[in-house]
């Protein structure tokens, strides 16, 4: 899974609950059961699925529904640059999330020494003046939030291939409008490519 759909994963699940209420969203999940064996959490993780079977229920009207729904977690703007998109993030748990691994001090070091290059975690850890414990604790929560992704390949000095991670971001914006937080965010042109979600229900 592209680190833009494990981002937009970790909200579209509660979405879909609250927009569609309690019966549709049970419906969905037997369906998906019935259809592919799977539960919710995986199909919003192998969006394909999930997009199968919203057309079974929806039919015509599931590719709107999709959009809707992936508007409240996310809304994808072009930039002056037609290659250049900024993802202004809507959901606020999504914000709280890139809000606390920002604030964090060693994981914004980590961030900011993968934003340029992707760099595999020991070189991570050594340019960001981390210790190793803590360092790979943070470098794996933020893999599993989908703000590093994997990114390539090296090859140590004994022969073993090692995974490289780069940052899903080149740019962060945040504005506070009203009393409210404002993040966007300029993803890689590679993570949006890779986004399942984006290139099903965006464009």
């Amino acid at each position: 899974m592209s680190g833009l759909d494990a981002l937009i994963a970790k909200s579209l699940e509660s979405t879909i609950r609250e927009n569609l209420g309690e019966q549709t969203y049970q419906k969905i999940g037997q369906r998906l059961f019935e259809r592919h064996g799977i539960g919710f959490t995986q199909a919003v993780e192998d969006f394909k699925k999930l997009d199968a079977v919203l057309r079974e229920l929806f039919g015509s009207g599931a590719e709107g529904l999709e959009k809707k729904l992936i508007e409240k977690i996310i809304i994808l703007e072009e930039s002056q640059r037609k290659d250049k998109k900024w993802i202004t993030i809507e959901d606020q748990s999504l914000t709280k999330m890139i809000l606390e691994s920002l604030g964090d001090e060693d994981k914004k070091n980590i961030v900011n020494s993968v934003i340029d290059e992707s760099r595999i975690i020991s070189d991570i850890l050594e340019i960001s003046k981390m210790p190793q414990t803590s360092g790979y604790r943070k470098v794996n929560s933020l893999i599993e939030n989908g703000i590093l992704i994997p990114h390539g390949f090296a090859t140590t000095h004994d022969g073993k291939k090692v995974t490289k991670y780069k940052s899903v971001f080149e740019n962060i914006s945040i504005e506070i409008e009203k009393n409210k937080v404002i993040i966007k965010v300029q993803p890689t042109e590679e993570s949006i490519e890779n986004s399942r979600i984006l290139q099903i229900a965006c464009l």
